[in-house]
């Protein structure tokens, strides 16, 4: 059976203006990964999320479970889907996108991280959006919260 990857790129506007703990610095759902085509190729799900990781890669973010802090829409559409056939929930920032050893490879050593879900996988739309938004709001102001069935 194959693993679907959902969720969405969220942001928090107001942080770069008013600190990140200010009442008005909350997320905000931006875009939906649906519509970016990111596709479920196995390797990119393991070397991020430790999804299927029979490559052996060390997983950026792993099993961090929903923000609490989730913009309402996230947490509505999370919600949305029968809790039996959802698991891996997590999310990463664009900071610790950008701070990853993108050249670290697989247990086989053939494959990069970067080779797997770089600019140039089907995972380059998504970082695309999310690096627009950091030049906005700033790198640990954009976050990518996902979910699989």
């Amino acid at each position: 059976m194959a693993t679907e990857v959902d969720g969405m790129i969220e942001c928090r506007p107001g942080a770069r203006l008013w600190g990140p703990d200010d009442e008005d610095s909350v997320w905000h759902a931006a875009m939906e990964l649906w519509l970016l085509n990111i596709g479920n190729a196995y390797d990119a799900l393991a070397c991020l999320f430790g999804i299927r990781n029979t490559y052996g890669f060390h997983p950026l973010a792993a099993d961090r479970g929903l923000p609490v802090d989730a913009s309402e829409t996230v947490a509505d559409e999370h919600a949305s889907w029968r809790l039996d056939s959802v698991h891996g929930t997590t999310w990463i920032t664009w900071a610790e996108l950008l701070a990853a050893n993108w050249q670290v490879t697989d247990a086989s050593g053939k494959r990069t991280r970067e080779q797997a879900a770089g600019d140039d996988s089907h995972w380059g739309p998504a970082w695309s959006v999310m690096r627009t938004l950091s030049d906005l709001h700033g790198a640990s102001n954009v976050r990518l919260i996902v979910w699989f069935s």
